[in-house]
């Protein structure tokens, strides 16, 4: 399995040609407590870097970007009763939905693990 990070703090974790997407621990500490998950439909085309979820928190609501080109091919249905999820096991069972990359060369575009912890060490 890989694990690629992107710009706008989302995760996917690429086994074989399909990734789970989540976001990452320090968005959903930045966000505070999660409130509400709007999944992606399965079946929905995605594109890279266009919407793909919507989380709202307590303090505000934030899209959820798709790291990569691809179809939905399974949403996290427990994250619409416990949206909780995000903020406790964020890179666990708080993932949002699994993807069908379309163009595996697409996740050469992103961070790796020390990557992002040096981009999130350079925003504070």
């Amino acid at each position: 399995m890989t694990v690629k990070y992107t710009k706008d703090h989302e995760w996917i974790a690429v086994t074989g040609s399909t990734g789970r997407v989540g976001i990452t621990d320090y968005a959903q500490s930045q966000l505070g407590d999660i409130v509400f998950v709007e999944l992606p439909a399965i079946g929905k085309a995605l594109e890279k870097g266009g919407e793909a979820a919507v989380v709202e928190s307590v303090k505000a609501a934030s899209e959820v970007y798709s790291p990569v080109t691809g179809t939905v091919t399974a949403a996290n249905e427990p994250l619409a009763d416990e949206p909780a999820l995000v903020n406790s096991d964020p890179r666990g069972e708080g993932w949002f939905f699994e993807v069908e990359l379309a163009d595996a060369s697409e996740l050469d575009g992103l961070m790796d693990e020390a990557a992002y912890k040096d981009y999130v060490a350079s925003l504070d």
